[in-house]
């Protein structure tokens, strides 16, 4: 009898420990680096977020950053990869719930988002502006004229606009969050905002949006240190496939092909990102 125990503990101890190597093994083969060369598809998130990114017809991936996405995923031999939209709020939440790959955007590299998320190498760097009514009735330039009479500043949730201005002693209370660009102008032009707070190339879009009822203010006044840089988001047991794509991030990045495909939507060598590192922006920003 001792002899058949021992022989049947044997027997399921051998069968526990071989389960436990096909299951990593199953477990490891569903990384996103082996799901691509399976040629499984790959999904991308972005809201709606012109000119960075955007869906156009059929959720087609639109907008420079999108632009850049897909030409290194090209350049890894990835090819029409799964479009995702959702509100820019939800992005990061849906990376980490896996509904989507890699997210896109024009996502600016935070500390407080990197705790969450792990970023490429920056694809560009950028600075931030206010739109206001046509003439700035409120004579709005800086974070300092917001908080001192007392307007209301109308961001999207998630923005980093929301930090700076918390940084900068704007009242919570005159900070309004909303889901995104045509939120925010249409709380400008309705009246229940002074001042849209949002990136350069987003308040372009917004001003031009408006029929000629808002204007930028000057990007030049704003903080030094507000200017950030961008970069693709990935989750953080991706290390492969980001080690990967960063590869041939910097084989495309900075190119004639690449600068001639994103022209059309401002993007130009001034918005290079130059020298600038994610494990600085994670730091500092």
């Amino acid at each position: 009898m001792k002899i058949f125990l021992k022989s049947f503990l044997g027997a399921v101890v051998a069968a526990v420990a071989t389960f436990a190597m096909v299951s990593g093994s199953l477990a490891g083969g569903h990384t996103l680096l082996e799901k691509a060369k399976a040629g499984e598809k790959i999904r991308i998130g972005f809201a709606n977020e012109q000119p960075w990114a955007y869906p156009g017809e059929n959720n087609k991936p639109l907008g420079f950053v999108n632009t850049i996405v897909l030409g290194t995923l090209k350049k890894m031999g990835i090819e029409n990869p799964e479009p995702v939209v959702t509100d820019w709020g939800g992005l990061i939440p849906g990376l980490k719930a896996n509904r989507y790959d890699i997210i896109t955007g024009g996502m600016y590299i935070l500390k407080s988002r990197c705790e969450n998320v792990d970023f490429s190498d920056p694809i560009g760097v950028f600075g931030d502006v206010f739109v206001v009514a046509k003439g700035n009735p409120k004579k709005i330039q800086t974070y300092e004229d917001i908080k001192n009479s007392g307007a209301i500043l109308v961001t999207g949730a998630g923005y980093n606009i929301v930090e700076v201005a918390k940084k900068q002693g704007v009242p919570d209370a005159n900070v309004m969050q909303v889901p995104g660009p045509t939120e925010m102008l249409a709380a400008l032009l309705a009246g229940r905002a002074d001042a849209v707070g949002t990136n350069f190339f987003g308040g372009k879009v917004l001003a031009e949006q408006s029929g000629g009822k808002a204007e930028l203010t000057d990007p030049g006044n704003l903080p030094e240190w507000t200017k950030n840089w961008v970069g693709i988001g990935f989750r953080k047991s991706d290390t492969d496939f980001l080690k990967a794509y960063n590869k041939a991030q910097a084989e495309y990045l900075g190119t004639d092909e690449m600068l001639a495909a994103v022209a059309e939507y401002g993007y130009t060598k001034l918005q290079l990102p130059g020298d600038g590192s994610t494990e600085f922006a994670c730091a500092n920003r």
